[in-house]
């Protein structure tokens, strides 16, 4: 099976904020977005949003390379969808007294005569923290490399068009008004110090190249001690599809923002200046789903996230949700549900806080789709109907109002024999089988005791441990009341993602809980989970090789 970096995906998420947004008469309210692991070295991480306010008057907007013309002719599409949205939120800050930064990189002839580009070049050099080069590569110290494969220059279309530099100027529907700079060095810092300005909000593009990399982006920005935020649906990354981790374009682009909130800065939307949503690319069809992992019993926290990565990362967004690493009755980062299209869960006797809840409550009754593995049954129940915490809030009905199950234990076949599953022979063309062997196999997993199920649900899966169970339903669906639908399967150990099968009938559920129809064939590319796939260039490559030898040499 393939995997993937692992972490808390933008979203591959997308959390949207409050439509508060800042008004001319007090600071900018933002909703900064960042990632807090789990607890030290867990390599998971929770989705923290926290509102800020900022001075404008200490605040710049540095908008990076939104060239008139890239060599790659998706990239300069995206740039001319995005940059409308750009304009009204510069227009928007600018009015609020932000001092705006154009950053078009090698196109300062272009300028060279305008009182924008004097006022840069007219700015005194300072001293910063650290040297500031004309391009700042990967720090293998904080960073290590990039969750995604760019060495091919990021492409995405077919064929790959022919690289090059036919920029001359920033894209003409972004407005340089009088007050605003225009650079493409250090300049940039030298202006924010001459003006007290501490604070600084990027955009523009590549989110993994230029973005991270210019002297007056994200890297040497964090160096000289300025807060510095991402407004990352204003960014767009060099990333081709077919490259590892063989996800869509959009779903690169969602983990590199997770990677710049986990190693970087946090990030903004533009909801924060303009209200709405967020804004989103034309292209980007993908529907959102949102995975909830909290049990500790089978290791879901490890075995889901690189499963949906490599299966859905084409045709979803996707948000990964832990429970605490310090409370067991607590799931950060639920409020994802809000925005999410599906569910998968794998959740086991989490008493949470009413509030947190709520979400899920919400999610279920606007009759959204459910995918429960396993432990998801009873999910919210408490063991012995013991009393919920102050202020928390079980569901014991949770197994019967979602899935129409009817969970009452089970089966010990420890020291016994194997467990046997099979398609229900009544439903042996549901769509959810399509793709698998058809032909029964063993699995790990105790079988739970689920019968008898309530009107509404279909069998998909039987089981039995012969000779000590009667046969049982391990798999099946459910229409709610709420009208939304549900899948549930009682599989879910770490041994049962190594079947085929069971990752056939995983992934096509989702599928049919999307409402969408399943790849003939699952592509299944084996990568290390955990660790960075890629560096941002063949130019890093060799950086990064030469910073790990001297660390190395220096821990001698």
């Amino acid at each position: 099976m393939r995997t993937l970096f692992v972490g808390t995906v933008l979203g591959f998420v997308s959390l949207i904020a409050s439509p508060v947004h800042a008004s001319d008469d007090d600071g900018l309210k933002l909703h900064t977005r960042t990632r807090v692991e789990t607890s030290p070295g867990s390599g998971r991480f929770h989705t923290v949003v926290r509102q800020e306010e900022w001075d404008p008057s200490r605040t710049a907007i540095v908008i990076c390379d939104m060239w008139d013309k890239h060599w790659c002719q998706g990239a300069t599409r995206r740039v001319a969808e995005m940059a409308p949205r750009m304009n009204e939120v510069i227009a928007t800050a600018r009015k609020q007294g932000v001092f705006i930064i154009h950053c078009p990189s090698d196109t300062m002839k272009f300028y060279a005569n305008t009182p924008e580009r004097k006022l840069a070049q007219s700015a005194p050099k300072v001293a910063g923290r650290t040297p500031i080069p004309d391009r700042c590569s990967l720090d293998f110290r904080k960073e290590h490399g990039l969750p995604i494969d760019d060495s091919d220059g990021g492409c995405n279309c077919v064929p790959q068009c022919k690289q090059g530099s036919p920029w001359r100027r920033q894209i003409d529907v972004l407005k340089i008004e009088p007050g605003d700079a225009v650079t493409d060095s250090a300049e940039a810092y030298y202006l924010m110090r001459e003006r007290g300005i501490d604070n600084v909000i990027l955009m523009g593009v590549h989110t993994n190249m230029c973005v991270l990399g210019r002297p007056f982006a994200i890297r040497k920005m964090v160096e000289q001690g300025q807060r510095v935020v991402l407004m990352q649906d204003m960014t767009d990354t060099m990333y081709n599809s077919r490259m590892s981790p063989y996800v869509s374009h959009f779903t690169g682009n969602d983990l590199v923002v997770e990677h710049i909130e986990k190693y970087w800065c946090p990030t903004i939307t533009s909801v924060d200046f303009l209200g709405g949503k967020t804004f989103r690319f034309s292209e980007d069809k993908r529907k959102h789903l949102a995975v909830v992992m909290a049990e500790d019993e089978y290791k879901t926290n490890e075995t889901l996230p690189p499963f949906v990565l490599s299966h859905f990362g084409q045709d979803f967004k996707i948000s990964l949700i832990h429970g605490s690493d310090q409370s067991r009755d607590d799931i950060p980062g639920l409020e994802l549900l809000d925005d999410a299209d599906i569910a998968l869960l794998s959740i086991r006797r989490r008493v949470i806080p009413a509030v947190q809840l709520a979400h899920m409550r919400k999610f279920i009754a606007d009759g959204k789709p459910v995918i429960g593995i396993r432990t998801a049954c009873h999910a919210f129940a408490t063991k012995d109907n013991k009393k919920p915490a102050e202020g928390h809030e079980a569901w014991e009905k949770f197994d019967p109002e979602v899935f129409g199950g009817n969970y009452h234990g089970h089966y010990n076949n420890k020291g016994t024999k194997e467990t046997l599953i099979w398609p229900s022979k009544e439903n042996v063309s549901n769509p959810i089988l399509a793709g698998t062997s058809g032909k029964p196999f063993p699995v790990t997993s105790w079988l739970y005791k689920t019968g008898p199920l309530l009107k509404g649900t279909t069998p998909i899966l039987m089981g039995q441990i012969q000779d000590v169970s009667p046969e049982e339903v391990v798999a099946w669906t459910f229409t709610r009341k709420d009208g939304g639908k549900s899948f549930y399967v009682a599989l879910g150990h770490p041994d049962d993602f190594q079947i085929a099968d069971f990752r056939r009938l995983l992934s096509n559920a989702i599928y049919w809980g999307a409402n969408l129809t399943a790849p003939e064939k699952f592509e299944e590319h084996a990568t290390s989970v955990g660790k960075p796939v890629a560096v941002n260039s063949v130019l890093d490559r060799i950086r990064s090789g030469l910073e790990e030898a001297k660390l190395k040499k220096t821990a001698k």
